[in-house]
């Protein structure tokens, strides 16, 4: 788990040097991987069809509406749709139909540095990750919309463009989970090289742990370009350290290890991580950008429906 910047510092890194490239040559998949994969889209498409993807679209709208055609007026139609020139043609009431423009872009960027590896109940913080980017992209490409994604640390690890294929989704899902934790966490760097590659106005999701600085420039830039929503994945020991006897623990991006001791330091530890997770939602709330928390000792299904249904009546307002 990650070590507070304080007692990182008693014992220096290990392995240092000069960083490796980001994209080694991808193995074969284990069959324990391949499994999880599988049992990732299983799961995901159960939930899909068990209502999220019509939640999905009810809350995520695509550019507006296109002219379809006209059809003769019913009583209760709207008066406003009344298309006058046909109407006055055909010496009766003739209304528009119109069809949903969806043309939509969903791109999920997601953090993989090393903080996400931890899980310190049900579920690792990164495999509640690929649950959650599987589970949006196969609702996205359910409703016949384009799904991309981005792997972020202290920079881009990978970019895949946005396309509507179920193997597109296996792959994000596979890469999150296969990915190596080789990065600190830097989003303000990692999601600046998204907003420079990422040309389309899209619905913007940013999937972290959020245990560095909030990035502010980052996610105002975000804001003002895309729908930004931003979901946080939390573990109960990200928030405190155990109040315990001493004990060594290791930070899980730089390999640092430090000797942890006492109720005081575990106290500097949680008032720490309030202070910072207040800051981030202060940053949100000031943005108008949407924040979902999910945490790893809690089901997220239930918590993902009722952020629909809430974003749902914000923007019907």
């Amino acid at each position: 788990m990650p070590v507070p910047e304080a007692i990182a510092r008693i014992f220096p890194r290990r392995g240092s040097g000069e960083q490796q490239p980001r994209e080694p040559a991808r193995p074969r998949l284990p069959a324990d991987l391949a499994r999880k994969v599988r049992r990732i889209e299983i799961a995901t498409n159960r939930l899909v069809d068990h209502g999220v993807a019509g939640e999905y679209h009810s809350v995520f709208k695509g550019r507006g509406v296109e002219f379809a055609e006209v059809r003769p007026y019913q009583p209760g139609d709207d008066v406003r749709s009344i298309d006058w020139n046909v109407t006055a043609r055909m010496g009766e009431p003739f209304v528009k139909q119109f069809v949903e423009e969806r043309d939509l872009t969903i791109f999920l960027t997601v953090d993989v540095s090393g903080s996400l590896s931890f899980g310190s109940r049900a579920i690792v913080k990164r495999d509640l990750a690929a649950e959650l980017t599987a589970l949006l992209a196969f609702a996205a490409i359910r409703n016949q919309d384009r799904v991309g994604a981005a792997l972020i640390s202290d920079g881009l690890d990978l970019f895949l463009a946005p396309q509507r294929r179920r193997t597109h989704v296996l792959r994000l899902t596979r890469e999150i989970l296969v990915r190596p934790a080789s990065g600190r966490t830097d989003l303000e760097a990692g999601l600046s090289r998204v907003l420079a590659t990422l040309k389309r106005r899209s619905v913007l999701f940013l999937i972290s742990d959020f245990l560095a600085a909030p990035c502010p420039r980052a996610l105002k830039a975000a804001a003002a370009r895309h729908d930004l929503v931003v979901i946080e994945i939390v573990d109960p020991r990200d928030q405190e350290l155990p109040p315990v006897a001493p004990v060594v623990l290791e930070d899980a991006e730089t390999g640092r290890l430090a000797l942890v001791h006492g109720k005081k330091l575990a106290a500097e530890h949680a008032k720490r991580r309030r202070q910072e997770r207040s800051e981030l939602r202060a940053t949100l709330r000031g943005l108008g950008v949407d924040h979902l928390v999910l945490w790893t000792d809690r089901p997220y299904l239930g918590t993902v429906v009722k952020f629909f249904q809430a974003r749902r009546r914000r923007l019907a307002r």
